[in-house]
Order: structure tokens, then C-alpha cells, then sequence
């Protein structure tokens, strides 16, 4: 069921963008592939991000509606749910985009590894209408013609760190990986120069002091930044360099998208800096046009 519905259309796809382009060649398939998928995905994760932004943007009201729970957690847990409705906040919208993304990634890693270890594929796993184009065609009398490179600079079948041995075109990329994690998760954190790190909130706690679940939030977030890309490095080391040129476009793309849905927000927040003091139901009151009713002819 996972073949027919997932990995096969996944591999189809990828062939089929292999097949057509001019060069026919794998690593910019893959980059073409990425985008194809991102735009797709491109209305959930507009809406996932502007969400993550307001998110940020509520934290004094978020400490205000603790601050009223006093302690309760189940008032406290309606009264966020409350204002996130006001505002129009859905928090499963990550979730789902969560998965979207992941039956995508793990439809890829398969294709890219029967791929990889038997070009054959191209051919035996394709869709009719695929095995049909001219170059498909090309690849079943000459399957030699396949070559699995990033305009033969990186071979996308090998990995940084494995049995062969040390590939360094893989490692650096997989550095690049690193770093373009690192830029997207730094766009989403504030920083803030009196926040406590992780062990400092520890000790707090050990000590019988109330922590505030921002400061723990805060803390966590900046420790992810840290954190994600040495993590994404070490898993893109020991996977097909093919995965890690996925996980570098992705996460590249990832960035713009985020900055240009970070800069409309911030666009939106200073004119409402400019305007009066208003509720989101006052606001959309405001957008609804007038209904007139027509004269009536004498």
C-alpha cells in the first residue's frame, strides 16, 4: 500500500522531471522536484508559519491568561484555546504539515535507493505513459546512459561517512545542510539577552523556584537552534548525498518562504502600530462591505 500510494507516485514524479529536462540529469531533478513540492505545500505552510509568527506575537497575552488560571491548568488551557480562536490560530496546522512532509521524505529516500542500487527501476517501476517518452526508451536499450551525479560534480549515490569510506563533496554538503538549518531556525527565535538557559532553569526548579513555562519555551528554542544543525550534519553524513541535496533545497527554499511570511507580519504590525486600538472582531466588522438596498422605482 506504501509503494502504490506513495513511493511509486513519488519515483514516477522524479523520473518523469529526470526524463524531460534538457541534460537529464539527476541532482537538478531533484532540486526541480523540491520546488514542485514546496509550492504545492506552499498554502499549509504559509498558514503554519503566519501562525508561528502570531504565536510569538501573543506571548504577553499568553502571560496574561496565566497569570489569570492562577495555577489552574484546565482554565488556563481554555483560556489560550479561547485566544487562539480570537485570533484565529489553529495549532494542528503544523501537524498537519508535519504529515504531509514526512510520507514525502520517506516516498523519496526509497525511490532514491532502489534507484541508486538498481537503475533498472527507471524502467520496471515507471508508469506506462513514462515508459513510453523517448528518453525512457533510450534508458531501456542503454541503461549505462543514468548517471547519478550533481552536474558531475557530486556523486549522489554516495554518502559522507560510510563503509566506502570518506566523500568529502557529500560532507561539505552536508555542512551546507548544517548552516541553511541553522539561518531557518534562527529566523523563527527571538533574541533575548536576559533568557536562561535549560541547566540555569534546572537549578531554579531543583531549588523550589516557580519556573514560567516562556522562559522554559525560550530556552528550548534557543538550545534547538544550537542543536538542529549539528544533528542535521550528522544524519546527512551517513545518507546518499542524493537525501542531503533534498534536505539543502528544501531547507533553502524553507528560508525564503519563512523570511518573506516574517516580513509581511512585521509589514502588518507596524500599520497597526499607526492605527487605533482595535479588536479582531471590530476588524473584521470593518472589511465586510455595507449591504444597500435598492431604490425602489416611483
Amino acid at each position: 500500500m506504501f509503494d502504490k500510494f506513495i513511493v511509486q507516485p513519488v519515483f514516477n514524479l522524479l523520473e518523469l522531471i529526470y526524463v524531460i529536462l534538457p541534460g537529464h540529469n539527476l541532482g537538478i531533478a531533484i532540486i526541480v522536484f523540491t520546488l514542485l513540492v514546496r509550492l504545492a505545500l506552499w498554502p499549509i505552510l504559509k498558514k503554519q508559519l503566519h501562525q508561528a509568527s502570531l504565536i510569538k506575537k501573543l506571548q504577553p497575552q499568553l502571560k496574561e491568561v496565566k497569570a489569570q488560571a492562577k495555577g489552574d491548568k484546565q482554565k488556563q488551557a481554555r483560556l489560550q484555546m479561547e485566544l487562539y480562536k480570537e485570533y484565529g490560530i489553529k495549532p494542528a496546522t503544523t501537524i498537519l504539515t508535519l504529515i504531509i512532509q514526512i510520507p514525502i521524505f520517506i516516498g523519496l529516500y526509497q525511490s532514491l535507493l532502489r534507484l541508486i542500487k538498481d537503475p533498472h527501476m527507471l524502467i520496471d517501476f515507471a508508469y506506462p505513459p513514462i515508459q513510453n517518452l523517448p528518453y525512457t526508451k533510450e534508458l531501456a536499450n542503454d541503461i549505462g546512459q543514468f548517471s547519478h551525479t550533481l552536474v558531475g560534480l557530486i556523486d549522489l549515490s554516495k554518502s559522507g561517512a560510510g563503509a566506502k569510506g570518506i566523500y568529502l563533496p557529500a560532507i561539505i554538503l552536508a555542512l551546507i545542510a548544517g548552516y541553511a538549518q541553522y539561518r531557518q531556525s534562527k529566523l523563527m527565535v527571538t533574541d533575548v539577552k536576559d533568557s536562561k538557559k535549560i541547566s540555569e532553569i534546572m537549578k531554579s526548579a531543583a531549588g523550589g523556584t516557580q519556573i514560567e513555562q516562556a522562559e522554559v519555551n525560550s530556552a528550548i528554542s534557543q538550545m534547538m537552534v544550537k542543536v538542529l544543525p549539528v544533528m542535521t550534519v550528522v544524519f546527512s553524513i551517513t545518507i546518499p548525498s542524493a537525501l542531503t541535496l533534498y534536505i539543502v533545497t528544501t531547507t533553502v527554499v524553507g528560508y525564503f518562504q519563512q523570511k518573506h511570511v516574517l516580513d509581511q507580519d512585521k509589514e502588518e504590525m507596524l500599520e497597526e502600530a499607526d492605527a487605533p486600538d482595535e479588536t479582531p472582531q471590530t476588524k473584521k466588522a470593518k472589511t465586510k462591505k455595507p449591504k444597500h438596498k435598492k431604490k425602489k422605482k416611483k
